[in-house]
């Protein structure tokens, strides 16, 4: 159970600094269960190699999580997910070469064994990456498969006669890839027709496909999620969902092709239920709209919320929020029918986040707006299911394409050369010491305690948590209004997106918390500062 749990809901607020104000009162007239002090539901990415190097080599490390398990329960966040941590030859790990090993750069299996239980002992879940659409072109599997008499040769997808070899992939590169047959080398130049074969590979040469439609495939990727169940994870953020059958370009959004891939983790789901019935899957399907998304809540029960985190940093952005809660309620609607509709055991809810290591980071996507990146923020973790943030976020690290740019090294101190800071990687932010945690930590203004501020504020009130959302109509564009509610509390979300105070009618008893002096109440017409946010009962 989670340290924060057997607090004092008041204890929280006063290490926060949030004061005594409005919520003090609430707690003293509401019915139990309006506040209380619960795990937050927040979950928090984590580039190991970035994040904090223990053992003094610049690169970050399994034991340098451990390290930092008790910063991460100070912010408040419930759960950690760990992008790859498999051994790979790659710095970002995507491209697999022993799907039940440990990175050695990132440390042993006992040293994964350990984080588990600390982080366990905090009340913290992990998740790692499962990157099974594909293999690494060095993984064993594929190195046998060049032999065309070997039986590893059918676990991956070959060009036949009539295959077009200039597809376009669905992930919008080359699908088709020569190599050389009956050799472990990959051929980048021409070489003798009669030699070569095409594989295929979504997303690089180096990363070659798995064939879903081979029973030994199916059966042993399972039993990877298996393994790694009974070291103790709590689940998986399963990579590039949508893309098991989704090859081509000309796949995309197929009725058939959606129907196979569910088919697949529908049986994936059922595999992992049998060792850890409450495991927590979470896919990434970069669709465009929540129609996209939607099927994949049958069997995952969690996918991440793409549509929406375009939204958000829009509405951030023009400090508009007039069409944020019409497209909320429509989202959180679909996914709780699809839920009803397939009666999924691992249904968890929407995935919202701002960005994630594949995109811009979003205080980069903001133009270093301080006060846009609040409301961002406060948007993302005043909303339904399970939040996510990706590292460094709560700093306002900024970062921009290519992809290493975004994953640089977690700013602790304010000098980039003290102990633990990794070092694989120069920044290209150069945004200084003020962006670090020893800095954040010591302003009671940070973006940092604003971060945790609206964590704990999912912790101390359920229905923010927990609860469905209703949008809430207002005649003013700058407002972003929903209410959300369970069965033990309703309450009413507003956000002052823009610079300017603003006033509307709300009906509501009393205000909670906020995120800045100077909301009141008065009359049922509430009134707001710039750039604020709150919760009234």
């Amino acid at each position: 159970m989670s340290r924060f749990r057997s607090f004092h809901w008041l204890a929280v607020l006063l290490a926060l600094g949030l004061g005594c104000g409005p919520l003090c009162a609430a707690r003293a007239t509401e019915a139990p269960g309006a506040i209380s002090s619960q795990a937050s539901g927040v979950w928090y990415e984590i580039f190991v190699r970035s994040w904090y190097d223990s053992n003094g080599d610049g690169i970050g490390d399994l034991n340098g999580v451990t390290a930092k398990l008790d910063y991460l329960q100070q912010l408040g966040v419930s759960g950690i997910w760990l992008m790859p941590i498999n051994p790979s030859p790659s710095v970002h790990g995507y491209d697999v070469t022993d799907y039940n090993a440990i990175n050695p750069q990132y440390g042993s299996m006992q040293d994964f064994d350990r984080l588990l239980s600390e982080a366990h002992k905090r009340g913290i879940q992990v998740i790692i990456d499962l990157v099974i659409n594909h293999t690494s072109d060095r993984h064993p599997w594929f190195q046998a498969a060049l032999h065309p008499d070997d039986p590893h040769h059918d676990w991956y997808t070959w060009a036949g006669a009539k295959t077009d070899l200039h597809a376009i992939s669905a992930a919008g590169g080359p699908a088709w890839h020569a190599v050389k047959a009956q050799s472990a080398s990959i051929e980048p130049a021409p070489i003798s027709p009669a030699l070569i074969e095409h594989y295929l590979g979504d997303f690089t040469g180096a990363m070659p496909d798995l064939n879903y439609d081979h029973p030994a495939v199916r059966q042993e990727m399972i039993q990877v999620g298996q393994f790694w169940l009974r070291r103790g994870v709590d689940g998986f953020r399963l990579d590039a969902a949508r893309h098991i059958y989704d090859d081509l370009r000309t796949d995309s959004d197929k009725p058939e092709t959606v129907r196979k891939n569910v088919v697949w983790w529908t049986e994936f789901r059922q595999g992992m239920a049998a060792v850890k019935p409450d495991t927590y899957l979470v896919g990434e399907v970069a669709g465009l709209s929540t129609a996209q998304l939607a099927p994949y809540l049958q069997p995952l029960g969690s996918v991440f919320d793409f549509p929406l985190a375009e939204q958000l940093i829009q509405s951030a952005r023009q400090e508009r929020g007039d069409t944020l809660g019409a497209m909320l309620e429509r989202t959180d609607t679909a996914y709780r029918q699809t839920a009803e509709h397939h009666v999924i055991d691992g249904y968890s809810g929407d995935a919202p986040f701002l960005s994630n290591h594949d995109q811009e980071r979003v205080m980069s996507q903001l133009g270093g707006n301080p006060q846009h990146m609040r409301m961002a923020a406060a948007m993302l973790l005043t909303l339904p299911g399970r939040p996510f943030i990706y590292y460094g976020e709560e700093l306002g690290m900024q970062g921009r394409k290519p992809d290493p740019n975004l994953r640089e090294p977690m700013r602790w101190q304010r000098a980039a050369d003290a102990t633990g800071e990794t070092r694989w990687k120069a920044s290209t932010a150069r945004q200084g010491g003020d962006v670090s945690v020893e800095a954040e930590q010591a302003d009671p203004d940070s973006l940092w305690n604003f971060y945790a501020r609206l964590i704990h504020w999912r912790m101390q009130i359920s229905a923010l948590r927990d609860g469905d959302l209703r949008s809430y109509p207002v005649d003013n564009p700058c407002i972003a209004a929903y209410e959300r509610a369970d069965a033990d509390s309703r309450v009413l979300v507003v956000h002052n997106l823009s610079n300017k105070p603003q006033a509307i009618p709300a009906k509501a008893a009393k205000v909670l918390v906020t995120s800045k002096p100077g909301v009141a109440l008065q009359d049922g017409q509430l009134t707001m500062p710039p750039y604020s946010s709150a919760v009234l009962q």
